[in-house]
């Protein structure tokens, strides 16, 4: 890492408090399920996607049901860059977005004439609601010699407001290109993930402070332990986690990055932190390899999200096979800002694009 100096967190505003759901209290109201009561409603879910010309597009975050679902009917399971891209390259009409809020609207500002419907749209993300686009706008605005990259993690009007939209996997380098022109960055939201890339890259980041409330919750003391206990374990870490936590990683990644690193390293089990949700995509990776959640704040009801976020785990069968019942729960963006977001947005196609080539 380079050891460059830049002052991170200089007139950067505060975070708006937000009402945090509990990840164990969502999932004890969700329907629970016999094996054949699934295999019925999986098999109703399947025959509206067919009817309707829907496709299922899933996260790795949110349940596993919802996962296999989405693979069995010709859908996809991946990140959010990985989603954006295969909803805007599918021939389908409609788009059922299983994740949190601005994936459903990232999908509507790739493609204005699908429909797309999400299982709830009380999904949110702390990210997102962290920051507002009043006060982002605002921010912008005191530092007009800046390049605003935002990550995806946010609402289609702070797109609007950006110059580059970035996922986790193409941040680094995008920022590092950015920095060899001699960019200085504006970046948001999430404050450990651009403290990660400043200091890979060496660029020039004014950060907003922003945290993932899963992420922010895992604790490097207990992960040290932890690794104590399982001398043998990789650690795998996603970047939006605290840095110390990050130091004791034997892999930093997004998500799709850590299933690779799953796959390729030669440890036999793997201490993950990031949403366990990604346990099922690992499995089905290294099938051989086990996979231990890294500790997060206290435990069970004592913690906020238990290594699992809870606005994703709002997404369930239930509420799948009802919104592709009734059409609810569709996803609208404004046009003048979905044309403003589809700008950045675009770009992180692109980029990705080119980096794939």
């Amino acid at each position: 890492m380079l050891n460059k100096e830049f002052d991170m967190t200089a007139k950067t505003p505060s975070v708006p408090l937000i009402k945090i759901p509990i990840t164990a209290q969502v999932e004890s109201l969700r329907p629970h399920y016999t094996p054949e009561q699934k295999l019925v409603i999986k098999a109703k879910i399947a025959e509206k996607l067919k009817e309707q010309d829907a496709v299922l597009i899933a996260h790795y975050y949110v349940d596993r049901d919802l996962q296999e679902l989405a693979e069995a009917t010709g859908g996809y399971v991946s990140d959010s860059l990985d989603m954006a891209r295969f909803g805007h390259e599918h021939p389908a009409k409609t788009l059922i977005v299983a994740g949190v809020r601005f994936m459903g609207e990232t999908a509507k500002i790739l493609n204005p004439e699908k429909r797309v419907l999400m299982p709830t749209l009380e999904a949110e993300c702390s990210l997102d609601l962290e920051c507002p686009a009043a006060s982002f706008y605002q921010f912008c605005d005191q530092h007009p010699e800046r390049t605003v990259v935002v990550y995806s993690n946010t609402s289609a009007a702070v797109k609007a407001r950006a110059d580059y939209v970035v996922t986790s996997s193409i941040a680094v380098e995008l920022i590092s290109w950015l920095d060899e022109q001699g960019k200085k960055i504006l970046w948001a939201p999430d404050r450990h993930l651009g403290r990660y890339i400043q200091q890979v890259t060496g660029a020039d980041m004014l950060l907003w402070q922003g945290a993932c409330i899963v992420h922010d919750e895992f604790k490097h003391l207990a992960l040290a332990e932890l690794k104590e206990k399982y001398p043998e374990a990789g650690v795998l870490v996603h970047p939006e986690s605290p840095e110390k936590v990050i130091q004791l990683a034997d892999a930093v990644g997004s998500t799709t990055q850590l299933i690779k690193a799953a796959q390729t390293l030669p440890h036999p089990r793997f201490i993950v932190a990031t949403d366990s949700g990604i346990f099922y995509k690992m499995q089905q990776a290294a099938p051989d390899k086990e996979f231990i959640a890294a500790p997060t704040m206290g435990e069970g009801a004592t913690c906020k999200s238990c290594a699992h976020c809870p606005w994703m785990a709002m997404n369930g069968l239930h509420n799948l096979l009802q919104v592709l019942e009734t059409g609810k729960n569709e996803i609208f963006v404004e046009e003048a800002i979905r044309v403003k977001a589809l700008r950045s947005t675009q770009r992180m196609l692109d980029f990705a694009k080119l980096r794939r080539s």
